[in-house]
């Protein structure tokens, strides 16, 4: 990715962040998780697994708005629901292809020797008290998961946030004299394991970001008791939509909502908010089970790309929101870099 950006930078052209930011945390999510390496950075938005996802968020975004569409027997004899059943058939045999590939090296030559132990081992050799492992269903909707969820989601916060810092460079100069002082004297600037909680200003800007955009604006929940809000009684089995965006944008739980603040999570301030005031990962037992990893990802993604460019916004893209399952602008998020040292 840094490769790329460095292009852009000889050229002197602007480039969209999502797009990139998001083919690069897929390619982390692949290698990290499922220690497969494709060509998805090189390839861009024509990986057939890429463009699936980006047509499997915008056929279901169109679906949720489009009433009619909600039952299934109308939905899937439109020419949307055939389109999305033809590309969730797709995604979901390049998953089971990935799956069988490893299900056979394990069986052949059992418990990897020269790499860790990655998710998709666990999800293959985890077994009950009674011996029994997952079925072929299960591992295959956990990994349908941790790839369509955990790099699309991620790739927003990073580049709303890195987009913040273009069009704020007070913000994005204090996070550099930080990354500065932190590598300062190491010949290599790539950041270990050790500097991240020490990035305390960037991990501020971080969370900032993910108030203030919410890359995933809502939730869902299906009701398995009764629930009585504001003296009305909700059956069991109703569908609950959570407004993140609206939660993080409250003037009843954050002051100035619209105003970005990374202060407002300095310790002393954030202790004094309700544990459901901010809630970018959801919340309670269903939350996000990749947040640690998400977290992680992005503070290291934002540290390496803003020690090495200062970011400046492309005023000839305008910048809108759009309504989808994923916080996304309208026409890109379109930034020129140049290097610092």
């Amino acid at each position: 990715m840094l490769e790329k950006i460095d292009k852009h930078v000889e050229e002197g052209t602007s480039f969209e962040l999502f797009n990139m930011v998001g083919l690069c945390t897929f390619d982390i999510l692949l290698r990290c998780a499922m220690s497969v390496k494709e060509n998805i950075q090189q390839q861009g938005e024509t990986h057939p697994y890429v463009n699936a996802v980006n047509d499997l968020l915008a056929l279901a975004t169109d679906r949720v708005l489009t009433p009619w569409h909600h039952p299934d027997f109308i939905f899937f004899n439109s020419s949307s629901g055939k389109k999305f059943k033809k590309q969730c058939d797709f995604v979901h045999r390049w998953a089971e292809d990935i799956i069988e590939k490893r299900r056979q090296a394990l069986e052949r030559d059992g418990p990897p020797k020269t790499r860790y132990l990655d998710f998709l081992d666990v999800l293959l050799s985890a077994r009950d008290g009674d011996g029994k492992g997952l079925t072929p269903l299960e591992i295959r909707n956990e990994v349908d998961t941790f790839l369509f969820e955990g790099h699309d989601t991620t790739a927003s916060g990073i580049s709303w946030t890195l987009f913040t810092m273009a069009s704020k460079p007070e913000f994005q100069t204090r996070i550099q004299e930080e990354l500065d002082t932190l590598l300062d004297g190491r010949e290599s600037k790539y950041i270990t394991w050790d500097d991240i909680p020490k990035m305390e200003y960037l991990t501020r800007c971080l969370k900032e970001g993910m108030r203030f955009h919410s890359p995933v604006p809502f939730v869902s929940r299906e009701l398995e008791h009764p629930m009585d809000i504001d003296g009305k009684v909700f059956p069991v089995g109703t569908l609950i939509s959570l407004g993140i965006w609206q939660v993080h944008h409250n003037p009843d739980v954050w002051e100035d909502p619209d105003v970005y603040d990374p202060d407002r999570f300095l310790p002393e301030n954030i202790q004094k908010k309700d544990s459901y005031a901010y809630i970018p990962f959801s919340a309670g037992p269903r939350n996000c089970i990749g947040q640690h990893f998400a977290l992680n990802e992005e503070k290291l993604m934002l540290g390496r790309i803003l020690q090495r460019y200062k970011l400046e916004v492309d005023t000839s893209h305008k910048v809108g929101r759009r309504n989808a399952a994923v916080m996304k602008s309208t026409e890109g998020l379109w930034v020129f870099a140049r290097h610092r040292h």
